[in-house]
């Protein structure tokens, strides 16, 4: 790293990436380490707050234990929430004039609490903002360039984009699946591309949904219809990378008649409100989440298929481990970016990561084929499930983040 005739500016934790995993990591640890402590997060999108905060036209499942986090920070109480009340799972071809339900779940996961709710990304990330804003998080709208940690000082040299030189005790790199912040650590990634796409879009429907999810799987990949706010749905189809092309860029009353093929009109007719997107799928996974003074939390870590709902909450399962681990070392006198204190981190997340990467990785092969005999085997499989309610409540609070050594804030707790 070219060396900066500047005196350096010292910050406690610097976080890369102001999307909402490296917002909520940076509010945790404000909140956590309390005012003798200096926080701070970096990136360029934050030069323009207003056109950041609309985020991108997605939404996003927060299951319960997301939702305590948020709650426990002070944030979830301003952000627009469909409560998710039940769901239902089909096993059907594209041609079937009927898709029978072979798995429902519905209930709470503790009395009048839902298991998940559908929450847009804009509100949320403008909430977030505000927040960060409020609780003194320093906002730096440039990003992280080259870093180094020379031994044995007890912090890590940050070169910003600008030339501004930085010093930090703790680097997180919450800047996303290519992450720049991990490349120069030099921590490799190990998975593999799916040859799918997620095409996302967001539809307004006649009817109301009543809080319904549905996840109809299709031979090319789970076809999932996620309640928003109003009488509007979240869409995240899987298509083979090719036909994914194909069919975004088909003129809109052509696209229209292929998603309404797959959607149905149980909620009577539809109009499509939201842009098309699409995003290659995989599987990634970091082969470490730290580094000398550097912590990888959310994307940068690992990334999943969606096929469970899953990815930004085990973002926000990161931040939780890491903020806790983090402010427990500060308050015993230790030094929090130290290796044996995110040694610490790594343990908690890694094997949790690895067991929700195999899973949702054996879930999209299992269900996105043309196999007949595997239709089969998983239908029946499906409906054991279904009528076994112990087991049913079981899957429930596992997807809900509840299950295992849960970190306080997913409890709902302050650090």
């Amino acid at each position: 790293m070219a060396q900066s005739t500047k005196t350096a500016r010292h910050v406690d934790v610097l976080v890369a990436g102001a999307g909402i995993v490296g917002l909520v990591q940076a509010i945790a640890l404000r909140q956590g380490l309390g005012s003798s402590f200096s926080v701070a997060i970096a990136d360029p999108a934050l030069a323009s707050p207003a056109r950041h905060a609309t985020g991108d036209g997605r939404a996003t499942a927060i299951v319960a234990a997301a939702r305590r986090l948020l709650a426990a920070i002070g944030v979830w109480d301003t952000v627009p929430a469909q409560p998710i009340l039940d769901m239902v799972v089909t096993d059907s071809a594209l041609t079937d004039s009927v898709r029978p339900a072979f798995l429902t779940f519905a209930g709470e996961v503790e009395p009048g609490e839902p298991f998940g709710h559908m929450v847009e990304n804009g509100p949320l990330l403008a909430a977030l903002l505000a927040k960060a804003r409020d609780e003194g998080v320093a906002l730096y709208p440039m990003a992280v360039g080259e870093f180094s940690s020379p031994s044995p000082s007890r912090h890590v040299d940050v070169e910003m984009k600008d030339g501004e030189p930085l010093s930090a005790t703790l680097l997180v790199a919450a800047d996303g699946a290519r992450s720049a912040i991990r490349e120069r650590a030099g921590i490799a990634v190990h998975g593999w591309p799916y040859g799918q796409c997620a095409i996302v879009t967001t539809v307004a429907h006649a009817r109301d949904h009543g809080g319904r999810a549905e996840e109809h799987f299709l031979p090319s990949g789970p076809f999932a219809i996620l309640p928003l706010t109003g009488r509007r749905s979240s869409i995240v189809w899987t298509e083979e990378a090719q036909e994914a092309g194909r069919l975004v860029a088909l003129p809109d009353p052509e696209f229209h008649a292929e998603l309404e093929r797959r959607f149905g009109l149980h909620l009577g007719e539809i109009e499509i409100v939201g842009q098309r997107r699409v995003h290659p799928l995989g599987l990634w996974v970091a082969r470490s989440f730290i580094a000398e003074r550097v912590a990888l939390v959310g994307d940068a870590a690992h990334v999943i298929h969606p096929i469970a709902g899953q990815g930004l909450n085990m973002g926000l399962k990161d931040v939780a481990a890491l903020a806790e681990v983090i402010v427990d070392a500060a308050r015993l006198g230790l030094d929090p970016g130290s290796l044996s204190v995110l040694e610490s981190y790594q343990r908690w997340r890694r094997f949790d990561t690895m067991a929700m990467g195999i899973a949702t990785d054996g879930l999209n092969r299992l269900f996105s084929n043309r196999s007949d005999a595997l239709r089969l085997a998983r239908d029946v499989g499906l409906g054991l499930v279904d009528r076994w309610p112990a087991l049913k409540q079981l899957f429930i609070r596992e997807a809900a983040g509840l299950l295992g050594e849960v970190p306080k804030l997913l409890r709902g707790e302050a650090l």
